[in-house]
């Protein structure tokens, strides 16, 4: 007999899976190009599984379900609270662009965008290798999907099919990492996964062998250098509305399977995966920045930035545990890394908002040039721009400044200056992303506008971007509610 509990740690899962296929059959129906119904029906079916998994994260409880296949935690339930808040600003966003381009005459782009978000409840819920591997596939597969979902768009298709192959190699990786680590410690389930090698029974060479694996799968996930090659080309093949897809809510489920397989499963061989990270962190600070400078496309930019961005974030990881094994960082340079992807995940909507809202049918606005002049066609849009660059670059008193800042500290924090050297280089390598980020907006403000066309959007469109961009200086100035969220949420996950 199931318990009780099991139903309820996969309530949020269930709910999406269950109208996902209610919203495919009745969009079935649906005579309306522009899937009004549709729409609407997955924004209620997101603000469902916000509020389950909201309600879930403020009770403050952890417990698993299924034998302990699922786990429902605090850190867990905030992250796909944090994803189904951006599926439906997303959608809100991607509308009126996809009805512009005939993606939306039938109802792929919600039943696969509701796929990928369940696929990202599963990463984020499983708590042993296999459903975690489940998750990540199920998300892998709507996103493929996703890229070519313009089927007479060649550049579409041939993102998707770089993405597919790719992906397909990176999901390869991970499970034979998984397979080799199986085969050194006899489990599939993450504690006790953590319990053997933590009593020394597990093979060290094989585990070892099997943790470079799952690390490289990791780092494909995220964009990390050298595993980022599809990271532009998919950020640039892709429809506008895909890419925000992409660089956003999948990042929230990337970071809940770093701290499932390596911090939870894997707290013993810290200094091993540490390192690693380290020297995935340096490259992707380097190339990121440095690849970023010369693009003139934004797309690419933005992908570039991407990988940089995901360089600082593995600086946290690296700071969990100190050089002489002290683990008394670990909550505050966790919960910096759960801020700073919440934060960029936010950020990255609002700039991506502009685009969308910029783009029109027959012109993708996704070149530096495209927003000249922009403030002077409309100060709100260019403004909330110049926040989503400033908070990027980490220019305060925007949020993007206080997520760095976090990381930073927690770096600095691990013990005896030994990362001191990551920190002075991490902060250069901002300096050098600040001057990529700073010509787009003085593009937007001094340079000559080359496009005349009104700018139009609906409302909701208008709204939800004047508060996304409103949110990263709010959250600036202040960020204590967040990063006490984050921190109480990791703390739980440590205990």
């Amino acid at each position: 007999m199931i318990d009780r509990l099991s139903w309820i740690a996969i309530a949020p899962e269930l709910l999406l899976l269950v109208m996902v296929c209610v919203i495919a059959i009745y969009d079935l129906f649906l005579k309306s190009p522009q899937r009004h119904a549709t729409h609407y029906l997955t924004l209620l079916t997101l603000a469902g599984a916000a509020f389950l998994t909201g309600s879930a994260a403020l009770s403050g409880q952890t417990f698993s379900g299924f034998g302990g296949l699922v786990v429902s935690d605090p850190m867990g339930n905030w992250l796909k609270c944090f994803a189904a808040l951006t599926m439906m600003v997303l959608l809100v966003y991607a509308r009126p662009y996809a009805g512009a381009r005939g993606m939306l005459r039938g109802g792929e782009l919600y039943t696969l965008g509701l796929f990928a978000l369940l696929g990202m409840y599963v990463m984020i819920s499983g708590h042993n290798l296999l459903i975690i591997y489940l998750g990540l596939e199920l998300l892998a597969l709507s996103s493929f999907a996703l890229v070519a979902l313009r089927r007479d768009d060649l550049r579409a298709t041939e993102a998707a099919m770089k993405y597919f192959v790719l992906g397909a190699l990176a999901s390869g990786f991970l499970l034979y990492g998984m397979s080799l680590i199986y085969g050194a410690t006899g489990t599939l389930d993450i504690r006790t996964l953590a319990q053997t090698i933590e009593a020394g029974v597990a093979q060290p060479q094989v585990l070892m062998l099997g943790l470079v694996f799952l690390v490289a799968g990791l780092a494909f996930k995220l964009g990390a250098v050298p595993f980022h090659m599809w990271v532009p080309d998919v950020y640039h093949g892709a429809p506008t509305a895909v890419t925000l897809f992409i660089g956003s809510a999948p990042k929230l489920a990337a970071f809940a399977i770093v701290m499932r397989l390596l911090v939870e499963a894997m707290p013993t061989l810290a200094f091993d995966w540490q390192q690693m990270l380290a020297v995935l962190a340096v490259l992707s600070l380097l190339v990121g920045n440095l690849a970023a400078v010369a693009q003139t496309n934004l797309k690419r930019m933005l992908a570039f930035s991407s990988i940089a961005q995901v360089g600082f974030l593995l600086l946290a990881f690296v700071a969990g545990v100190g050089a002489d094994g002290s683990t008394a960082n670990m909550s505050t340079a966790y919960s910096a890394a759960m801020f700073y992807i919440v934060t960029y995940v936010l950020t990255t909507l609002a700039v991506f908002g502009v685009i969308l809202l910029l783009s029109r049918e027959g012109f993708e606005s996704e070149e530096i040039d495209d927003l000249a002049g922009l403030n002077q066609r409309s100060p709100l849009y260019a403004g909330v721009m110049a926040a989503g660059m400033f908070s990027l670059a980490g220019v305060p008193p925007l949020v993007g400044f206080y997520a760095k800042l976090t990381v930073l500290q927690a770096l600095l924090a691990a013990g005896d200056g030994v990362y001191l050297w990551l920190a002075v280089f991490a902060v250069l390598m901002s300096l050098v992303g600040a001057f990529y980020y700073l010509r787009v907006v003085k593009v937007m403000y001094f340079d000559v506008p080359t496009q005349t066309a009104a700018i139009s959007a609906p409302f909701e469109l208008r709204a939800v971007l004047s508060v996304n961009g409103l949110m990263l200086l709010v959250l600036g100035l202040f960020p204590g509610a967040l990063l006490a969220l984050c921190a109480q949420a990791i703390a739980s996950l440590l205990v």
